[in-house]
């Protein structure tokens, strides 16, 4: 086998391990850059709660995860997301303030706190974090585009 061919075929098993990580991100998984834990009941009645929409009994369920487990930045971040979702935008920038110090390199906590920049009007803040996820998604990441998507129609509304 010859070199170029021998480079091409390691380029190709990366690329799909590479698409085979994104489609089971895009599948669920966690949005926390590190090995999810055992999530608690709680949790995963946050996460239902979350997935139908029911930000009020959302907030309720991540407080409780919060407190419990204070180093949880997925519970933060999905705090900073319901209540973002309800408006209280105060609430919604403390939890993944506290997310992003418990893990700064958090893809979702980025992507949220940047998305909830933009709905106060504060496109410096909301690039800045687009700035992190592009150092942290080397190869792209969902979060990435899904903020850089959201900065963009944002900047095409201000025309």
């Amino acid at each position: 086998m010859t070199f170029r061919k021998i480079i091409l075929a390691v380029f190709t098993i990366f690329a799909a391990q590479l698409l085979a990580a994104q489609v089971v991100f895009a599948a669920g998984s966690s949005s926390s850059t590190e090995a999810s834990a055992p999530q608690s009941a709680e949790f995963t009645a946050g996460k239902a709660d979350i997935d139908a929409g029911k930000w009020e009994a959302a907030i309720a369920a991540f407080t409780k995860v919060t407190v419990a487990e204070p180093k949880n930045a997925d519970a933060f971040n999905y705090l900073g997301y319901a209540n973002r979702k309800m408006k209280n935008y105060d609430a919604a920038f403390a939890a993944y303030k506290q997310a992003l110090a418990i893990n700064p390199d958090h893809r979702g906590a980025n992507e949220y706190i940047g998305e909830a920049y933009l709905q106060i009007g504060d496109l410096k803040m909301a690039e800045q974090h687009l700035a992190k996820l592009d150092d942290l998604c080397f190869f792209g990441c969902a979060e990435y585009t899904m903020l850089k998507r959201a900065v963009e129609d944002f900047k095409a509304k201000q025309s």
